[in-house]
């Protein structure tokens, strides 16, 4: 007699291709945008039908929705490890600061996302920014927050803007097609990404200690034991 798939395996199955429809459809909004995505992209991605599709999702828009919110979570877990990682305040701000980069190197998805919902923002659009600051943005910034706020008060950090060692990062990123013109350099090569990586720790080892010494010996850990990702030839951040 033939066996019946139990409703655990079904339920498994389903979780499964819900996954892969998410997943497919996080690199076809990464590059195509809301508007310009089309869910049979999605669907043949997927390896699935289109109303498989809408089974789960009902919509292209709550299929976006979703999907936002999974990516987001994902990048909050991350930060999320860092904060609470079992170490001093300045060791934990050294490490957030690179991950921070890391996040942007590796997760282009993810990046291509918060910019097409920038431009829906200044377009006058809601779209997902209330989402993603109550799933990713309000957490990570009271986490932040509550760390630097710890580093000051038990003397091992100086006075500090918070903004100050995340914003350097984004405007690097932000800023790649001008140095592009300006300096004899490929923002992206890996190597030059190396060199803005190490230089990142270090600066701050330097910049926000008391005790400078402390500083370079942490950001010389750090560094010793997160290594640089390897994501290919970074042709997708050119």
């Amino acid at each position: 007699m033939a066996s019946h798939p139990t409703h655990e395996t079904q339920a498994e199955r389903a979780a499964e291709t819900r996954s892969r429809i998410l997943d497919a459809a996080l690199s076809i909004f990464a590059a195509h945008g809301l508007a310009g995505a089309r869910t049979e992209q999605i669907a043949e991605a997927a390896g699935v039908n289109k109303a498989l599709l809408y089974y789960y999702f009902e919509s292209k828009e709550k299929l976006y929705s979703a999907t936002l919110e999974m990516v987001s979570a994902r990048v909050r877990d991350r930060s999320m490890a860092v904060f609470l990682r079992e170490a001093s305040p300045g060791e934990r701000m050294l490490r957030a600061a690179l991950d921070h980069f890391d996040r942007i190197l590796t997760q282009r998805e993810f990046q291509s996302l918060m910019q097409q919902e920038m431009i829906r923002m200044h377009k006058g659009e809601q779209g997902e920014w209330p989402v993603l600051v109550k799933r990713i943005f309000g957490p990570l910034h009271a986490m932040f927050q509550s760390m630097v706020r710890e580093g000051i008060a038990s003397g091992e950090l100086i006075e500090t803007d918070w903004l100050a060692s995340l914003g350097a990062n984004v405007f690097y990123f932000l800023s790649a097609p001008m140095w592009r013109q300006i300096l004899p350099i490929e923002p992206f090569d890996r190597e030059v990404l190396r060199t803005r990586r190490v230089a990142l720790v270090e600066f701050l080892g330097q910049a926000i200690f008391k005790d400078r010494t402390h500083g370079a010996e942490l950001a010389a850990r750090v560094l010793a034991d997160t290594p640089m990702p390897d994501v290919g030839d970074f042709k997708g951040l050119r």
